[in-house]
């Protein structure tokens, strides 16, 4: 294996975990900008209350999505696998 393939084969794989790591951030992301403005709103400013809105749909997105995922990097690990000499 030379070095541009070497280089190719990261990209590939820094490019699948942001694909799968995706859809739970951007869950956590959308919820916590949600409870952010419901606590500005309403002046409440407990940690736990943006902490386990966030955890929960971050768990619920990561099972619903998560055979997808699943699937993603077993087709990865398939063609890495199957590149080897």
């Amino acid at each position: 294996m030379d070095a541009s393939a070497a280089i190719d084969l990261a990209r590939q794989a820094v490019m699948l975990t942001l694909i799968v790591g995706a859809p739970v951030l951007l869950a956590g992301l959308l919820v916590a900008a949600i409870v952010g403005v419901l606590q500005a709103a309403t002046q409440v400013q407990d940690q736990t209350l943006g902490f386990v809105p966030k955890i929960l749909a971050m768990v619920l997105t990561g099972l619903a999505v998560g055979p997808w995922m699943l699937e993603r990097l077993v087709e990865f690990s398939r063609e890495m696998f199957g590149k080897l000499p």
